[in-house]
């Protein structure tokens, strides 16, 4: 053999392969379906944006098409030369346009789950694909040729102020899982009555289910509230990265890494932002600077008590949300294996 063959051969061989090659091989495959979902909506006239009786415009579907063929480029040129600095740059920025286009999907999927459908389905549609295109962005922009003598770390618990973090983001959520429990109960809260609250929810078109579980004293954002504490706590303790023994048939295998932090991502990108900009507006509100509606509730006052319980939960769980999911993301990153670390 040459020394010519030789490097070529080494080339090859240094080229980016094994599992990654795949996120980056499904990256193109969903540029290339969102940049076609994004013609559509734009050559169409279908608006990508929704907030209440204002559908905004079509133009977005422009925007969306832009993404979607920066994505498909970005993830050719990984598959074909590795992901390159420049190249992590691009797909992290591109990763961060679709977790803003992804917003507010968790409170469609919870609006889906507990009612008869979405408000609009070709923005949620819009959603759901940006949050897909978020995680394997991501996972593209991190990815790469694992190095040799690489290896996982040991399941390990979060340093103490991200557990402090996890439990300020369960305690917020005890005063509106408590005022949500009272309505379902048929107790009367904030000037409203249980019996009410099911009227109003019946009223918005809430699903057989969703009605059901509330005759049963069973209030589904609650149940949901307590899903969410328990995807917090998984991502702070060990038992989040290696299946507990309840789990036969999983038990004592590695959690993939994607697991945990794709829905955490998902409702810390919804709840935070949505949490801390509805309290400022609430702050405002309580100074008189802006007047609120009273909405379903008999005063503005009523309102304002709810609201701050929600808005108060919402926000300090979405900022635990966002330090669990970035210390798990620390704590099951791959190292290197030294000499001291041989068994």
């Amino acid at each position: 053999m040459t020394s010519s063959e030789r490097t070529r051969q080494a080339r090859r061989g240094a080229r980016w392969r094994g599992p990654p090659y795949g996120v980056a091989r499904a990256t193109v495959l969903w540029a290339v379906l969102y940049t076609g979902f994004g013609l559509v909506c734009a050559l169409s006239g279908t608006p990508l944006l929704y907030h209440g009786g204002d559908s905004g415009t079509a133009g977005l579907g422009w925007a969306v098409v832009a993404v979607g063929a920066l994505a498909a480029a970005a993830g050719a040129a990984v598959v074909r030369s590795g992901p390159r600095p420049a190249l992590r740059l691009l797909l992290r920025f591109l990763c961060g346009l679709a977790g803003l286009t992804a917003f507010s999907l968790l409170m469609d999927v919870i609006t889906l789950m507990v009612g008869q459908g979405v408000d609009h389905p070709a923005s949620t549609a819009n959603k759901a694909l940006a949050a897909v295109g978020a995680v394997l962005l991501a996972a593209t922009a991190r990815s790469g040729p694992r190095p040799a003598g690489s290896a996982a770390p040991a399941a390990s618990a979060a340093p103490q102020p991200v557990q402090l973090a996890a439990w300020a983001g369960t305690l917020a959520f005890v005063p509106y899982t408590a005022m949500k429990l009272v309505w379902a109960f048929g107790g009367t809260f904030a000037g409203v009555t249980g019996a009410e609250m099911l009227a109003v929810s019946e009223r918005n078109g809430a699903s057989g289910t969703f009605l059901t579980l509330e005759s049963w004293g069973l209030d589904p954002t609650a149940l949901l509230a307590l899903l969410g504490v328990f995807l917090l706590w998984g991502l702070v303790r060990p038992w989040g990265q290696v299946f507990p023994r309840w789990t036969p048939l999983l038990r004592g295998r590695r959690v993939p890494h994607w697991l945990p932090l794709a829905p955490a991502l998902l409702g810390a990108a919804t709840l935070a932002p949505y949490g801390v900009v509805g309290a400022a507006y609430l702050a405002l509100a309580s100074a008189g600077a802006v007047t609120l509606r009273r909405g379903d509730f008999h005063s503005s006052g009523d309102a304002l008590l709810a609201g701050w319980i929600g808005m108060v939960a919402f926000a300090v769980y979405g900022v635990a949300l966002v330090i669990a999911a970035r210390s798990y993301w620390q704590r099951t990153r791959p190292f290197r294996r030294t000499a001291a670390d041989a068994p």
